[in-house]
């Protein structure tokens, strides 16, 4: 089973809390937006979950959080896969986002390989849009940030 280790970045502004999320990049998820977004995370073995989400968050976004990490648990996606995740409060500025690159046959069957971004934009959501856009699996961690920061209206 494979596990993945990411943060959930997030502000507060205007009295609501917003969170970065991060959507796929590569030809199979190019027309998806609705629940196809993500925490920035990614694999790891034996290392630690604090500092496997640290670097894979930087791998995605180009920027490194400094601040401390607040645990939101575990959650099993629907492929199997078990993701860890911590929340960071940062602002960090999507249009400077830069990810790391991964390398594929395209089109299938082809012979041809080609690099797609890891991922391939960035944005800051309201609770209520991010439950739309994050992968279902990956929502439980809305949820333990919003109880955390007390709720989605901070005024």
């Amino acid at each position: 089973m494979s596990k993945s280790a990411g943060i959930l970045m997030y502000k507060r502004a205007a009295g609501t809390i917003l969170v970065l999320l991060v959507h796929p990049g590569g030809p199979f998820w190019s027309k998806r937006d609705q629940g196809a977004w993500s925490i920035p995370k990614g694999e790891y073995d034996g290392e630690d979950p604090q500092e496997a989400a640290r670097r894979e968050f930087a791998e995605e976004t180009g920027e490194a959080p400094e601040r401390d990490l607040l645990p939101l648990g575990e959650v099993r996606q629907k492929g199997g896969k078990q993701v860890v995740a911590f929340a960071c409060e940062g602002d960090m500025d999507t249009a400077r986002m830069h990810s790391n690159a991964f390398e594929m046959e395209w089109p299938p069957g082809s012979g041809r390989r080609q690099s797609f971004p890891e991922v391939d934009r960035s944005g800051w959501f309201s609770l209520a849009q991010a439950r739309e856009k994050i992968l279902e699996g990956q929502r439980p961690f809305l949820d333990r940030l919003e109880r955390f920061c007390g709720g989605s209206d901070l005024a």
